[in-house]
């Protein structure tokens, strides 16, 4: 590996003055039109902010930044613990809960972009155009664990949760469940988006009702709301006389909250109603009953991010690079029933 880009190469690069790209780079001072085309430039030729790259010059210790919506979901901690083992003792990492508002995750990329950090890796839940281009116009190296909807030229690692839904939908069907119903995450996130369509394509596919009295929308990712999307779902129910035998949740943590409202019926799980997850966290197997999920495999996703992060640190410019991770089917008692 050659010599690392400088500043000087940066502003011919772009076809501006060395003050000019400075400026850019620093956000100080600069048009939008400048801050991008000078951006564009520096992650064009590998250019890495100089604190950057005096760290990584000197064997210090980079700070990264772990950007995610909320820290007290176990799927982010999975992915955490991944990513500190990864990295080891050379990276100084530090976990940004952005509180799934997309403009703190926006004001953070431009504040690693201003010196910050050094790099990043972000698993957003909801993706914004502002998003979008703040991703675009940052120098810092990035990794995005999930999906941005765009061409645009990051490394990241992807798993369908679309595929996810079909798996638990299939199981079961195979277990003799019909009268399948959902409980969705909201609709303006990523997974939300893609979990909903692939129920769809799932029930249709094995010719299932798709009565909207079977379907409804959690309001976060949460027990709680887990919890309050079961109630509704059950009092649809109630009120519609439509039969249910199984409710698939769009994570662990709305199934559990689903467990517990069905129980409040006095409801059994999974003899009257079956309930899945997904998303394998450790809270699965720990649950009573213990839950069928879809593993997203977060620790491996995770692991996967770090490493790409460490080789663009050691090359810049090297090719944008793009991972899928398999989904795989977990089956435990909450559909199946404990082992006799």
């Amino acid at each position: 590996m050659g010599t690392k880009p400088t500043l000087h190469e940066v502003a011919a690069a772009a076809g501006v003055s060395l003050a000019s790209a400075s400026r850019a780079l620093t956000g100080r001072s600069a048009s939008p039109e400048m801050v991008r085309k000078v951006r564009t430039a520096a992650k064009r030729i590998g250019y890495l902010p100089d604190a950057t790259a005096r760290s990584l010059r000197l064997g210090g210790h980079p700070q990264v930044v772990f950007a995610v919506d909320d820290i007290g979901n176990p799927n982010y901690v999975q992915m955490l613990r991944a990513i500190e083992e990864e990295l080891g003792e050379t990276t100084r990492i530090s976990v940004s809960a952005t509180g799934r508002r997309p403009d703190q995750t926006v004001e953070l990329v431009r504040m690693l972009s201003m010196g910050a950090g050094d790099g990043l890796i972000i698993s957003p839940l909801r993706v914004t155009p502002a998003l979008r281009q703040a991703l675009a116009d940052t120098v810092v190296p990035v990794v995005v664990i999930g999906t941005l909807h765009s061409e645009l030229s990051i490394d990241s690692v992807f798993v369908d949760s679309a595929v996810a839904v079909g798996m638990v939908v299939d199981h079961l069907v195979e277990i003799g469940r019909t009268r399948i119903g959902v409980i969705n995450g909201p609709g303006n996130t990523n997974p939300g988006a893609a979990r909903r369509a692939g129920f769809a394509a799932a029930v249709e596919r094995h010719g299932l009702s798709r009565s909207d009295g079977l379907q409804v929308t959690a309001t976060d990712f949460t027990v709680g709301a887990g919890v309050e999307a079961a109630e509704r779902l059950l009092a649809a129910r109630e009120e519609s006389s439509e039969r249910l035998d199984a409710i698939v949740c769009a994570n662990d943590l709305i199934a559990i909250g689903a467990i517990n409202a069905i129980r409040r019926q006095g409801l059994r799980v999974p003899e009257d109603i079956a309930v899945t997850g997904i998303d394998d966290t450790d809270l699965a197997a720990l649950y009573s009953p213990p839950l069928t999920s879809v593993s997203l495999q977060s620790e491996r996703r995770g692991r996967i991010a770090a490493r790409m992060l460490r080789e663009r640190f050691a090359d810049p410019s090297r090719p944008t690079r793009r991972e899928t991770v398999e989904a795989t089917l977990v089956v435990r008692a909450s559909t199946i029933g404990e082992p006799s």
